[in-house]
C-alpha cells in the first residue's frame, strides 16, 4: 500500500514526470524506515532465548517479558514485539496518535491527542506508570518510546494540571524552539518523562529500548526519554524559558514550580543497577541515504546537504529555491539532472496559534515562491511521520509552476506565506501531501529535483 494517499493530486500543474519521481523517491525513503520491519529484524525468540540485536536473554522460569511504548512509530515495534514474542509477552501497552490503524491481540493500544496532550493519554500515562511499577526483579522490559511520546503520555507533576501541560505545550511549539529545548521544558514538568519511568522499575531489571530517532545527533534522553537517564537539567529547562521570555506567557503554576529556588525536582542522571540496552533502528540519516539511493537509480545524481537542517522553514526553503536556480544557472553544486536532499527539523515561528500549517508546507509555500519561472525543478517538504504540525497533511510538493498556477486562481502565496496559513495555499494548489501515519518518525525530508535538459 502507497505512503501518499492523494498521488492524484500531485500531478495537478507542472512537470508531471518529475513530480511522479519525486513521489517514488518519498515512497522509497518512507519504506526504508518504516519502524515494524526494521524492529522485527532486531527480534528472535525459540520459546527459551530472546534475541534481541543477536544478543542472547535467557528467560529463565521466574522472567517475564513486558512492552511499554508511545510515540508516532512505536506500533510497529509494538507489532514487531508481539509477534515475536507471542504467548510468552506478559503484558504490554503502547500509546499512539489518534487516527493510528490496528489492533493488537496481546498488547494493549491506548490512542491519544498530539501535539497538545489531552485527558486519554494521562489516563493512559498513568497506566504505564503502574504497568512499570508492576515489572519484578529480573523481568525483561522492552520499550518503544519514539518521538511524540512527549504528548502522547502527559503525566504532570503535582500541582499542575492538564491544562497547564496544554498551554505550555502551545507556547513551546510555537515560539521557535527546536525539540531539545522543549523538551528539556516538558521532562522538568512531568512525572514519567527523562527517565523517570525506567526509575519506577526493580532495580534488578533488563531494559531494552528499541526507538527511532527523529532528533538531530540521535541522543538517546531526547528520542527515548522515559527509558533512559536524562542529560538535560532544571537550567536548561530555565534558560528555554528565559530565551523565548517565556515566564510571563506561561501558566502560573508552571513558572513558579521551574523557578530558582522553587519545588521542582531533578530527572535522575543514572539508572544504575538497572541493565540498559538501547537501540537506535533508524534516523534521519537513513532517511536522506534511501532517498539519495531511489533518486540514483532514477538517474539523478544525489547529494545530501545536510541531515541537520534547523532553523526558520521559510528561510531554508528559500535556500533549497536558490540551490535550484544555481543548478539551472551554472550546473553547481551538481550538474542536472540532480537532487539535492536534507533532513533535520525546521521551525515557524508562529504569532498565533490559530494559524494554519506546518513547517515543511511552509518550506515548500516559501520554495514555490522563489522558483517561479525556474525550468523543470520539483521542491519537497516531508514531516516523515506523516503529520506537518497541528495539520493532517506531512507537507508540499512545489514546483516551477506552482506561483503561476496560484496567480491563475488567484493565490496570494505571498501573504499566505506572512499569516503563516500555508496549509490553504498548497491545498488550493493540488500540491498538499497527504499520507496518514506512516509507521516512521525521523525528521523531516526536504528534496530538490532538477530535470536535465
Amino acid at each position: 500500500m502507497p505512503y501518499v494517499q492523494n498521488a492524484a493530486a500531485l500531478t495537478a500543474h507542472g512537470d508531471v514526470e518529475l513530480r511522479r519521481i519525486a513521489l517514488g523517491i518519498i515512497e522509497h525513503a518512507l519504506a526504508a524506515t518504516d519502524s515494524y520491519p526494521l524492529a522485527k529484524q532486531q527480534l528472535e525468540f525459540d520459546g527459551r532465548i530472546l534475541r534481541i540485536g543477536g544478543e542472547p536473554l535467557e528467560m529463565n522460569g521466574a522472567a517475564r517479558v513486558h512492552f511499554l511504548g508511545a510515540g508516532k512509530a512505536s506500533f510497529g515495534i509494538a507489532r514487531a514485539v508481539e509477534e515475536a514474542l507471542g504467548d510468552a509477552l506478559s503484558s504490554g501497552l503502547v500509546i499512539c496518535k489518534h487516527g493510528q490503524q490496528g489492533t493488537l491481540e496481546r498488547i494493549k493500544v491506548r490512542l491519544a491527542s498530539h501535539p497538545v496532550p489531552d485527558e486519554a493519554g494521562m489516563q493512559a500515562a498513568d497506566e504505564a506508570l503502574t504497568l512499570a511499577r508492576a515489572v519484578r526483579p529480573g523481568d525483561i522490559l522492552i520499550c518503544g518510546f519514539t518521538g511524540g511520546s512527549s504528548s502522547l503520555m502527559p503525566l504532570p507533576v503535582a500541582g499542575l494540571t492538564l491544562e497547564d501541560k496544554q498551554k505550555m505545550t502551545r507556547l513551546l511549539l510555537s515560539c521557535g524552539a527546536n525539540i531539545v529545548e522543549i523538551n528539556a521544558v516538558r521532562k522538568h514538568l512531568s512525572r514519567i518523562k527523562g527517565g523517570q519511568l525506567a526509575a519506577a522499575t526493580p532495580a534488578d531489571v533488563t531494559l531494552i529500548n528499541l526507538t527511532v530517532s527523529d532528533v538531530i545527533g540521535n541522543a538517546l534522553d531526547y528520542i527515548t526519554d522515559p527509558g533512559v537517564a536524562d542529560s538535560s537539567t532544571l537550567a536548561d529547562a530555565r534558560a528555554t524559558l528565559d530565551k523565548y521570555a517565556l515566564w510571563d506567557k506561561a501558566p502560573p503554576a508552571v513558572a513558579s514550580y521551574l523557578k530558582e529556588g522553587g519545588r521542582a525536582f531533578e530527572t535522575p542522571k543514572d539508572l544504575a543497577p538497572r541493565r540498559v540496552r538501547n537501540i537506535v533502528l533508524t534516523d534521519g540519516m537513513c532517511l536522506c541515504t534511501a532517498a539519495a539511493e531511489k533518486a540514483r537509480s532514477d538517474g539523478f545524481q544525489p547529494l545530501i546537504l545536510s541531515t541537520a537542517l534547523e532553523g526558520e522553514s521559510r528561510e531554508i526553503g528559500g535556500v533549497f529555491a536558490a540551490v535550484a536556480r544555481e543548478v539551472l544557472a551554472s550546473g553547481h553544486p551538481l550538474k542536472p539532472p540532480c537532487a539535492i536532499i536534507g533532513g533535520g527539523e525546521t521551525v515557524v515561528n508562529l504569532d498565533s496559534w490559530r494559524a494554519e500549517g506546518g513547517p515543511n508546507q511552509e518550506f515548500a509555500l516559501s520554495a514555490a515562491l522563489l522558483l517561479d519561472g525556474a525550468a523543470r525543478a520539483v521542491v519537497v517538504g516531508l514531516d516523515s511521520d506523516g503529520t506537518d504540525g497541528p495539520t493532517d497533511y506531512a507537507g508540499g510538493m512545489v514546483d516551477d509552476q506552482s506561483a503561476a498556477c496560484a496567480r491563475t486562481i488567484g493565490l496570494n502565496l505571498s501573504e499566505l506565506l506572512r499569516s503563516h496559513q500555508s496549509t490553504e495555499a498548497l491545498v488550493g494548489l493540488g500540491d498538499v501531501i497527504l499520507t496518514g501515519a506512516t509507521g516512521t518518525n525521523v525528521n523531516d525530508l526536504k528534496l530538490l529535483l532538477v530535470a536535465g535538459p
